[in-house]
């Protein structure tokens, strides 16, 4: 079945056309998703060329019981659409730290490092303003005692500010 996945992935890519989409240098908004528990995301795009770029997200959550941060990094290829829609593709990593106290007085801490994908769509207005949303697996390595060390799942909406 994953190989049937992976080559309609791969078939899809190279069917759909390749024409590039000037991005733009910079983009500074929120990813809005769950991010496995770290809530919405600080984003920051940078351009490297017509359809090339990197993203940065840093999520992070602060309660009572609950301290947590998230740092991912990718590098995303952006293909044209249609007159302002894109949709990209990307890989990358990042790590994270959290800790958390049980209603038992047990505190649990724990630092891990991610691999994720990241594939998506966006809409680049003609103001400064790019909506976009995403879909980003993660398979974490940490603490085999804490739920960070299996596959997970994120779908996310982006608003960017474009300079």
């Amino acid at each position: 079945m994953k190989t049937y996945l992976i080559t309609g992935i791969l078939v899809l890519i190279a069917s759909v056309s390749m024409e590039a989409q000037d991005i733009s240098k910079n983009a500074l908004g929120l990813r809005l998703g769950d991010n496995d528990g770290f809530g919405g995301e600080i984003s920051y795009q940078r351009g490297l060329n017509e359809n090339k770029r990197l993203e940065f997200d840093l999520g992070w959550r602060d309660g009572k019981n609950y301290d947590g941060f998230k740092l991912a990094g990718l590098h995303q290829w952006v293909w044209n659409i249609d007159n302002g829609f894109n949709w990209y593709a990307g890989v990358g990593g990042g790590l994270g730290s959290f800790s958390f106290n049980n209603n038992n007085g047990n505190d649990y801490t724990d630092t891990f490092v991610f691999a994720a994908g990241d594939i998506g769509i966006e809409y680049n207005f003609d103001i400064p303003l790019l909506l976009s949303l995403d879909f980003r697996p993660e398979i974490g390595f940490g603490d085999e005692n804490y739920d960070n060390n299996d596959l997970d799942f994120d779908i996310a909406l982006g608003i960017r500010y474009q300079f």
